[in-house]
């Protein structure tokens, strides 16, 4: 017979090797008769005889004393059996010396027609007992389930451990192939996988398969493969051997890594709390669960829980209020079998109350009963989809995050005839603790989020009017979740003598702060609007609180971060005149705004920028226009223009175009404008305020110089009265007559001339008097023994409002009166 391998072809450290290329244990084939067929370099190591002075000659030669034929029969028998035989034998090494070995018979097969012993050995330097004997049958009772195949892939030898991994008898193996044992496509692949051993002569190691076990049957496991050729001294491939190891711990762990690696970039990609606990249901099927429910309790949605919730009579409730807020199934008709997405729900595995939410651990049924009388007496309508849908195992897991409460999610199995294992029950507890996290960041995001946009909202106009002087129409849009609500902001301001301010702001920053630093912002401009001060000085005098505010420093530093939001904050502020349809405007670093000319022709007005407020230290210039009747002025913030390539120009060409169109209502307008702009994902927020000018026209003006002489005044009262009456304001003629009285006398004593009465009739009755003095009267509130010092406080107490403005030539009083 030839030898197994010979000395010339054993592969190099680098190469695969194959069983008998043993690293510890010296290896031997022996055949029946006594003759060695097969020598590994561990047999050459231990005894010093090379493979060509062994392979071919009798092995009774090796031993050191001559050995009792009949204790060989009995061994050999006991081979056959399969029991394998261990025990310590004298041999004889190379160089004539005498070594005590630990030499085990471990398997009985053929190659060709000839029957072989698989004989391992290794010198024992320290002796191990188990019970009377000396580990008997290492092969065969490895914990690594071993066999040996022939080249029509037939078993020839197999172990205890295979036997008992498969399940088939021992004498039901042998000389049966394994696809006619356990049909299937797994035994058709670990053939195919044994064929491409055979054809190459290469082994295949680590081949991971999922499978069944007979000592487990109700708990998939994995095992571990590898398959190494039988080649003799030619080198010709004569059968396989095979080594099957249950990993199945190993490709649980693996497995479960894997899915909590996958759930942490699947679940929680956005700040949603239903999107949330549907992106969890929607993960775990069918990876993990055939059915999959997550009920989430009401003030987790409504962005108000905090964990505890509480009866009127004060301690929990039994049933706590919950919500469907995700759902996901592999049998089509399953979920609308229950409770849909959003509808209130109060499931809760019997016998467990709400305890199980606070601090109950998570549910494990491996077999889910539809004949539990408990689940009958409290679940009747659940039992019934039970049983239709054949849900035969559960796992409900509590969802908590930072000592909140958030609800509960269940996982069942039904397609699957796998029953939930203890350890799913690890994997599921980590799939809801991400989930619960996420859960908990998107609640606390949604109730900041609302609370900035009640904010905003609150700090934003909730009815603009232009009076008669403009139509005025608005949209603000918050910024995505990504960005959240910001600091743009605008307005619509009454002023004096008809005219109107229109203003628009941005503060840098999302958020409360961003918020909260655009209100005092808001309020700041409407002080100063009501001060009638031009827009350049208005925006100066809003660069100097914007930097002194900045300037403070306190512990706090979330106020610290409100002061620090100012920092880059822009403005726009526009004055419009209805009498003179002039328009006078100043920017500090805001976008220009855009004018539409009657005829649809649109451009960007060319303003000094000025620099954001909060620099200090640099001059606002304002520019004037005048505007044809119906012109429409586009005032807006950076958000709406600027593209994810944050490139402005486009965005302002693409506006004058969209502003362009013949829409008369300002409304629809400005939604078009929005719905055509915005980016998406919109990740700044957006403010668009459109006005369109009207004129006022001469019949609701009129005017008359007035002379430097007291005498003069019961000529233009009387002027006044009339005018009134002709407007149909004969209500308002005797309050108009000592307003005229009063503002002119005070003129013509106090002011230099040229004097000036002006009154204007639009959404109030306006009554002005210029002079060129720069000096501003000061109401005062006389003791009852003055004589003189009533005359404004008479104006205060007749008119709605009143007020002084400076002109480039001195300044003007005003006083405006409610029409009936």
């Amino acid at each position: 017979m030839a030898s197994v391998r010979n000395g010339s072809d054993w592969p190099t450290s680098s190469e695969p090797r194959d069983l008998f290329d043993a690293s510890v244990d010296a290896v031997a084939v022996v055949s029946a008769d006594g003759v060695v067929v097969g020598w590994t370099r561990g047999a050459e190591a231990l005894l010093g005889y090379p493979v060509e002075e062994v392979v071919g000659g009798s092995a009774v030669r090796l031993l050191a004393m001559p050995g009792d034929p009949v204790r060989v029969a009995r061994i050999a028998e006991r081979c056959r059996a399969g029991m394998g035989w261990s025990g310590l034998i004298p041999v004889r090494h190379r160089d004539g010396g005498r070594i005590e070995v630990d030499l085990r018979l471990s398997a009985s097969f053929r190659i060709g027609g000839d029957e072989c012993f698989l004989i391992s050995a290794r010198e024992q330097k320290q002796q191990w007992t188990v019970g009377q004997s000396i580990l008997d049958g290492f092969l065969t009772r490895a914990p690594v389930g071993m066999a040996v195949m022939d080249l029509q892939l037939r078993y020839v030898w197999l172990n205890d451990t295979l036997e008992r991994l498969g399940g088939v008898p021992r004498e039901q193996r042998l000389g049966h192939r394994l696809s006619e044992l356990l049909p299937g496509l797994q035994a058709e692949t670990l053939e195919s996988l044994m064929r491409k051993v055979l054809a190459t002569g290469l082994p295949v190691t680590d081949y991971e398969y999922a499978g069944w076990s007979w000592a487990d049957p109700h708990r998939q496991h994995a095992y571990s493969t590898s398959f190494f050729p039988l080649v003799d001294a030619s080198n010709s491939v004569t059968g396989v051997c095979y080594m099957v190891l249950d990993v199945t711990e190993r490709w649980h762990a693996r497995q479960l890594l894997s899915l909590v690696n996958e759930a942490g970039t699947d679940i929680g990609r956005t700040l949603d709390v239903m999107r949330t606990a549907q992106e969890l249901a929607d993960f775990a099927v069918p990876r993990f669960a055939d059915f999959v429910i997550v009920d989430l309790l009401e003030p987790v949605l409504s962005a108000e829980g905090n964990g505890t919730w509480l009866t009127d009579a004060g301690p929990p409730s039994a049933k706590p209020a919950m919500r469907r807020a995700g759902m996901s199934s592999v049998r089509e008709g399953c979920p609308e079998a229950v409770a849909p997405i959003g509808a209130k729900v109060d499931f809760l595995p019997p016998p467990h109350d709400v305890n199980l939410l606070i601090n109950g651990d998570p549910i494990f049924i491996p077999v889910l009963d539809a004949a539990d009388e408990l689940w009958i007496a409290e679940q009747p309508a659940r039992v019934a989809s039970m049983r239709e849908f054949g849900l035969h195992s559960l796992i409900a897991v509590p969802m908590r995050a930072r000592n909140t409460v958030l609800g509960l999610a269940t996982f069942a199995r039904s397609l699957n005839p796998v029953s939930f294992h203890r350890d799913d029950v690890l994997l599921a507890r980590e799939l809801v603790a991400r989930a619960a996290l996420c859960v908990d960041n998107a609640r606390r995001y949604t109730r900041e989020h609302t609370a900035a946009v009640t904010l905003q909202r609150s700090l934003l106009p909730h009815a603009l009017t232009g009076g008669t002087a403009l139509e005025v129409a608005s949209c603000y849009l918050p910024a995505d979740a990504t960005g959240g609500v910001g600091g743009d902001w605008f307005d619509v301001i009454p002023l004096s003598g008809a005219r109107v301010g229109l203003v628009v702001g941005d503060v840098v920053g999302h958020g409360i702060t961003a918020a909260a630093s655009m209100g005092r912002l808001r309020t700041a401009v409407q002080t100063l609007a009501d001060m009638d001060l031009p827009p350049d000085e208005l925006l100066a005098h809003l660069d100097d609180l914007v930097l002194r505010l900045t300037e403070e420093e306190t512990g706090d530093e979330a106020a610290n971060q409100a002061l620090t939001a100012f920092l880059g904050a822009t403005c726009l502020y526009a004055v419009y005149d209805p009498v003179t349809r002039r328009c006078t405007m100043a920017r500090a670093g805001h976008p220009p705004p855009v004018v539409v000319a009657p005829d649809g022709h649109a451009h960007f007005l060319e303003l000094p920028a000025g620099p954001p407020l909060g620099l200090g230290g640099f001059a606002f210039e304002a520019s004037e226009i005048e505007l044809a009747e119906n012109s429409l002025i586009g005032l807006y913030t950076d958000g709406l223009i600027q593209g994810a390539d944050r490139a402005m120009d486009p965005g302002m060409s693409r506006l004058s175009q969209v502003l362009s169109q013949r829409i008369s209502n300002l409304e629809s307008l400005c939604a078009s404008a929005t719905k055509q702009l915005v980016p998406v994902p919109q990740l700044d927020d957006i403010a668009l305020l459109l006005a369109r000018t009207h004129a006022l026209g001469a019949d609701h003006v009129v005017s008359w110089d007035v002379p430097s002489d007291p005498a003069a005044v019961g000529d233009v009262r009387a002027r006044a009265t009339r005018q009134v009456a002709a407007w149909g304001l004969e209500e308002l003629a005797m309050t108009t007559e000592l307003i005229v009285s009063e503002l002119v006398t005070n003129a013509i004593r106090y002011a230099a001339p040229p004097v000036r009465l002006r009154l204007l009739r639009d959404s109030r009755l306006t009554c002005e008097v210029a002079d060129a003095s720069s000096t501003a009267p000061r109401l005062r509130h006389a003791r009852s023994m003055d004589e003189g010092g009533r005359g404004l406080f008479l104006v205060a107490q007749l008119a709605h409002r009143w007020g002084a403005r400076y002109t480039p030539g001195g300044k003007v009083i005003w006083a405006e009166q409610e029409i009936p």
